[in-house]
């Protein structure tokens, strides 16, 4: 079954973990969904490779975080904060091409 991500998350969120990195959240609404998904791999290297336009070298982590429902994946930031030319200082806009994810299920 395929469905959008932000229909089977209660949170979708990126921030910034240090001024190199950029960290994103998924937290599942239901247990069972998050166990499906992480059975599955939904979120992995490649997905995050293809739809960030990265490297997949340059995904520092894929965490499988059971006590939170959720799946945490940190990746280099393509520019720095604060650098010249970076428009989101704080890494908080750049879970946006997550939310409308598709996935299997």
């Amino acid at each position: 079954m395929e469905i959008r991500l932000k229909d089977i998350a209660e949170v979708i969120r990126s921030k910034n973990a240090g001024p190199y990195e950029l960290t994103f959240d998924i937290i599942f609404k239901e247990w069972e969904t998050f166990k499906v998904a992480c059975e599955k791999k939904i979120i992995n290297e490649k997905i995050i490779a293809d739809l960030y336009g990265i490297p997949i070298k340059n995904i520092i982590n894929i965490i499988e975080f059971k006590p939170a429902k959720a799946i945490k994946v940190t990746i280099i930031r393509p520019i720095s904060s604060g650098q010249l030319g970076e428009t989101d200082v704080y890494g908080a806009q750049q879970h946006a091409p997550l939310v409308d994810l598709v996935v299997e299920l």
